[in-house]
């Protein structure tokens, strides 16, 4: 299989790869947009733009853009996220001109009925709604708002009822305007798909896309801090976080595979010594989530108030041993866990023309598979180890939490117990 990248006159990046053997492709259009290239008064807008696409054009009712996909048995979606917006199709392989059609013409010609939009924001309230009675959701919310306080980066990507209620045509169309934009644009495929065929019709489709990009967002900076939530549910939500790598950073892969070792599985260190050895909650992992100029490094778990105690001084004594005691044979088994999870998504044409699209906007190209095991294979087991002491040492850690909460553990007693000092780290 091999990659093909083209780019158009206006900047807008066509990447391809054909996987032998598929009848089907799965391709889209991936945006450099998202909740963070919101202003305050705009927060919502990039979500609320990814539901009104599909609500009719100036060729096709909101109807008939759900027939023409469904009558040739394809699919069609979307989704926001803090840095992108993304919108694909998965059809056989004689439908894909149809798909980057219908992908075009939401994207350029949408008119955005007062109607249809009056309708979308009730289903967006809904859906804020449900994901404030959502505890696993809201403690997420929570904690990327704490760690990024007062900036758009940590704003949720669904936006408020104030703000998602305000919004009008115009709002949709300024922000489209900003931000859909040639350089800032990626139509990627994968499956039974030819290039040369895709890029001639995306020349001649998607041309009418400005060829200048976008100002950058505003720079993050990580804070840390808490926020705790005391509601009436049967479990605590803990996250307990901080700042991890940029996409671009040296660590970064580095960063994924420690929170693989510390807790991407039932081998992992996390689940083994609180769950099965302990019995302290159902569910504990850890993630590393990379943005363009920062991260977050962080540990979910959820428990009954009566665990809420024991908790987390054993998640904090875990943290201090991965500076220490991280052994070979834990690197190697992670290092393994993520290979596989790579080498599998190429299997998949919807993953795989994710995965191009979102390197192309990241990286300005792909990245093969054999150079991201190369970077896993160079990390050393104490270059994981310097990494451990300096995340959860050298960082003002974030705390959210959402349920019942008596006995908690506050966030100036774990940064006590990590041994962080603001001043310290400050110089």
């Amino acid at each position: 299989m091999r990659v093909q990248v083209s780019k158009l006159a206006n900047g807008l990046t066509v990447v391809s790869e054909e996987m032998p053997h598929l009848e089907s492709a799965a391709l889209g259009v991936w945006v450099k947009a998202g909740a963070r290239h919101e202003r305050r008064e705009q927060h919502g807008v990039a979500h609320l733009l990814e539901h009104m696409a599909f609500k009719g054009t100036a060729r096709r009712s909101a109807a008939r853009i759900a027939e023409e996909i469904e009558n040739v048995g394809g699919e069609v979606n979307a989704a926001t996220s803090v840095e992108t917006t993304a919108y694909y199709a998965r059809v056989m392989k004689e439908d894909v001109p149809l798909a980057v059609d219908i992908l075009h013409d939401i994207l350029a010609h949408s008119t955005f009925d007062t109607g249809e939009l009056k309708r979308e924001q009730h289903v967006i309230l809904q859906e804020i709604g449900a994901a404030n009675d959502t505890p696993d959701d809201m403690v997420f919310d929570l904690f990327q708002d704490t760690a990024f306080a007062g900036q758009p980066i940590g704003r949720p990507i669904l936006g408020t009822p104030e703000t998602v209620s305000g919004f009008g045509p115009d709002d949709l169309r300024d922000y489209l305007s900003a931000h859909y934009r040639g350089p800032n644009m990626v139509l990627s495929a994968a499956g039974a798909i030819n290039h040369e065929a895709l890029v001639a019709q995306a020349s001649e489709l998607f041309a009418d896309f400005a060829d200048d990009a976008p100002p950058p967002p505003q720079r993050a900076f990580y804070s840390g801090g808490e926020t705790a939530v005391q509601r009436e549910f049967q479990e605590a939500q803990l996250l307990l976080g901080f700042e991890g790598r940029a996409y671009h950073a040296r660590d970064f892969y580095a960063s994924q595979l420690l929170a693989t070792v510390l807790g991407g599985g039932m081998s992992s260190r996390l689940f083994q010594e609180v769950r099965e050895k302990r019995g302290l909650c159902y569910s504990i992992y850890a993630f590393h989530w990379g943005f363009a100029d920062t991260g977050t490094f962080g540990i979910h778990a959820a428990t009954g108030e009566e665990d809420l105690k024991e908790l987390m001084p054993v998640i904090i004594d875990e943290l201090k041993r991965a500076s220490e005691t991280i052994s070979d044979a834990e690197v190697d088994r992670a290092r393994a866990q993520i290979r596989s999870s790579l080498m599998m998504s190429m299997e998949s044409p919807a993953a795989r023309a994710g995965q191009i699209a979102r390197q192309i906007l990241l990286f300005g190209r792909p990245i093969p598979n054999e150079e991201l095991t190369e970077r896993l294979a160079a990390i050393s087991t104490k270059r994981l180890c310097d990494l451990a002491g300096r995340t959860f040492h050298q960082c003002n850690p974030t705390l959210a939490a959402v349920g019942p909460l008596s006995g908690i553990m506050r966030q100036e007693a774990i940064a006590e117990r990590l041994g962080y000092r603001a001043a310290t780290a400050a110089e």
